[in-house]
């Protein structure tokens, strides 16, 4: 997974991308203490195993945290995630919905018929400062509703197969693609964007919200304005819908 790099040029410049883990001139001088028992030691060995065991790693880099998360079957996820910060979503194929709260958390929750089949389901969450990568596999492809709750200020950049997505109550730059499907957008005040951006190769632009209709084959639309956020929309085949 891409690390968020000049993904929103007008909010996120180049010089804040977060750089691999363990690059060269990244990582902090280290300081060794070598208690005479080996205590300290054995402590953060112990304490490495544990999260190790529970899907947590934990790895310094650069003088922050890089803080990963893995689930498996699990009927719930959440994690700490502070409004105002860049989260990123590559998701498998199917129903989803991505809604912005008053919460300064990540959370997911599982709807429908096949609710129950999630053993296969996993989760991986990269987090490091304000920022966040979440992947999303293994989940049944019908009769399966994924909603994703993120701080309602969040700049958005989501990536997934086919299906049908919608974005709703956040407020930030917006960066979304689809091969095939419907995507749905709530893109609040058209003012508050720098650059709308959206365009199907074939199928229909219903820009209600900036009232534009368009079909057909290669349907695009660009529009500079007044505001500091960017939104790009693009689906493959299918329809995108601002709201």
């Amino acid at each position: 997974m891409g690390w968020l790099t000049g993904y929103f040029p007008k909010t996120v410049s180049h010089s804040s991308a977060i750089p691999p883990v363990g690059s060269p001139g990244n990582n902090p001088p280290s300081t060794r203490v070598s208690p005479p028992d080996g205590g300290v030691v054995m402590f953060k060995a112990v304490a490495l195993c544990i999260l190790v065991g529970c899907g947590v790693a934990i790895v310094s880099a650069q003088d922050q945290q890089v803080i990963v998360l893995n689930e498996k079957g699990k009927d719930h996820f959440e994690t700490d995630f502070a409004a105002g910060g860049r989260f990123q979503l590559e998701v498998q194929s199917g129903d989803v919905r991505i809604s912005g709260t008053d919460s300064n958390k990540i959370s997911i929750h599982y709807m429908g018929r096949n609710v129950s089949d999630i053993q296969d389901v996993k989760v991986r969450c990269k987090k490091r400062g304000s920022a966040a990568a979440l992947e999303i596999s293994g989940a049944p492809h019908n009769d399966f509703h994924i909603l994703i709750e993120i701080p309602r200020e969040s700049d958005l950049r989501v990536r997934m197969p086919f299906g049908e997505l919608v974005v709703e109550k956040v407020h930030g730059a917006k960066d979304v693609e689809l091969h095939a499907g419907q995507l749905t957008m709530d893109i609040g005040d058209p003012k508050e964007y720098d650059l709308i951006e959206a365009s199907v190769l074939t199928g229909e632009l219903d820009l209600s919200a900036i009232g534009v209709e368009k079909g057909g084959l290669f349907r695009s639309y660009k529009k500079a304005g007044p505001g500091r956020y960017r939104l790009y929309a693009h689906v493959g085949s299918g329809e995108i819908d601002f709201r």
